[in-house]
């Protein structure tokens, strides 16, 4: 038999001799590296784009630079995320500072994304937008709750942060939405949006793709009447089943595979 880490091994059980699963990809250089994390976040973009994750030009996706860590990844300024390639992303310091590439950075997402960043060097990625169900919801000032199987991903593995300021231009409130995130996979930024981080893109593209779909499905629940919840013991051995990143990183597979295929020229 072959061996699964657990969080897949839960799933699909003990797999026949032969029988294998993808599993995150080791690499021999960091140029390899490099160029499948700036695939991934392209890939991650156009999987916003596809769902209609986009407003105008708010949103970002970063992700470190594995040979120098202290710089992240972005998509430019502007660009629609329909369009984005792995050739047309940018990379900035912690200091705003444009290394690699010929547009400029949203300061709201160097301000968020340096910060997160800086306060997490487990976060290789971190995802933000304004999505319509996550505008919502964070509207609300209240957590998810558990409801729903998919929900319990986030189960007691989410922050609020409830002192938005407008458009976030300054390094401060960069620190306190960092603050807020704290440990946990995600944060709910009232009034303005959700942002997740990950161990890779995958992971935290998965994350607030599942994030926006719970806040939905609160939000027709409410609407409807009084949501059951899910108790705290089962909602907590749930969140253990889906909520790791291997489970974030495999869940996200599908969209992967969609989005390569239908729009090759990402890889570019």
């Amino acid at each position: 038999m072959s061996t699964l880490p657990p969080a897949l091994a839960a799933a699909v059980g003990p797999l026949p001799e032969g029988v294998t699963l993808p599993l995150p990809p080791r690499f021999d250089s960091v140029e390899e590296e490099r160029r499948y994390r700036k695939e991934q976040l392209a890939a991650g973009f156009r999987i916003f784009g596809r769902f209609g994750f986009s407003e105008g030009v708010a949103g970002h996706i970063t992700v470190r630079d594995p040979e120098d860590p202290d710089t992240f990844w972005v998509n430019p300024f502007g660009m629609s995320f329909t369009q984005i390639k792995a050739s047309d992303l940018i990379r900035v310091d912690h200091d705003g500072r444009v290394i690699d590439g010929r547009r400029p950075v949203n300061r709201a997402a160097f301000v968020i994304h340096s910060q997160v960043h800086a306060a997490r060097p487990d976060a290789i990625a971190a995802a933000h937008s304004h999505s319509l169900h996550g505008k919502a919801f964070s509207s609300l000032g209240v957590p998810l709750d558990p409801i729903t199987q998919d929900a319990c991903a986030f189960f007691e593995d989410h922050g609020i942060y409830d002192d938005y300021r407008g458009v976030v231009n300054e390094l401060e409130e960069g620190e306190r939405v960092a603050k807020a995130l704290g440990a946990y996979k995600a944060v709910i930024l009232k009034n303005h949006g959700l942002l997740t981080v990950g161990q890779s893109v995958a992971e935290a593209v998965w994350w607030f793709v599942t994030m926006e779909r719970s806040c939905q499905a609160q939000l027709l629940a409410m609407a409807a009447g009084t949501p059951q919840l899910i108790d705290r013991e089962t909602a907590l051995l749930t969140r253990g089943q889906i909520g790791s990143p291997l489970a974030g990183w495999f869940q996200a597979r599908p969209l992967w595979d969609q989005i390569t295929a239908s729009d090759p020229d990402l890889l570019d």
